[in-house]
């Protein structure tokens, strides 16, 4: 890749198929960047003593989109020296250990990287509309993120 082709992209994509690391973070690779950052979250197999069996994500696509945009853009204005931007988000059933959810941010320093690695996961948390259903032997519960500013609004 030429230094001029290495314009800065935000990658974000919402998909029902399983999530690769390796896809997402070789997404963010730059020859200009020594550092590429990266949040896998999975599915565990356990939640307040609980047996998860899976979980199920349902998402208002359009309006999620938007506002991982809006993340993205926040991060480049928090960190300039940011050079790509990922965000998948795993919709559907994901199985225990599988990812629901992949970050990768590169710069050229770790420092940067890590940093809005860290708020990309939270601000998602906070802000995107994106549903969790965790799936029990006996039963199921919609989760509520504790981050979401809708949630907090109404108490």
């Amino acid at each position: 890749m030429e230094e001029s082709e290495d314009v800065p992209k935000d990658f974000i994509k919402l998909k029902s198929e399983k999530l690769s690391v390796d896809e997402v973070s070789e997404l963010v690779v730059s020859p200009s960047c020594g550092a590429v950052s990266l949040f896998i979250g999975t599915t565990r197999n356990n939640f307040k003593g609980r047996k998860v069996i899976h979980l199920e994500y349902e998402a208002y696509s359009s309006m999620a989109e938007n506002e991982i945009k809006k993340i993205c853009r926040e991060v480049r204005q928090k960190w300039p020296s940011i050079k790509h931007i990922a965000m998948y988000h795993r919709l559907g059933v994901v199985p225990i250990t599988e990812a629901s959810v992949i970050i990768a941010v590169s710069s050229p320093h770790r420092t940067e990287s890590l940093e809005a690695v860290t708020y990309c996961i939270n601000t998602l948390k906070a802000s995107v509309p994106i549903w969790k259903k965790e799936i029990y032997e006996d039963e199921y519960s919609w989760k509520e993120n504790k981050e979401c500013f809708w949630a907090n609004s109404e108490k």
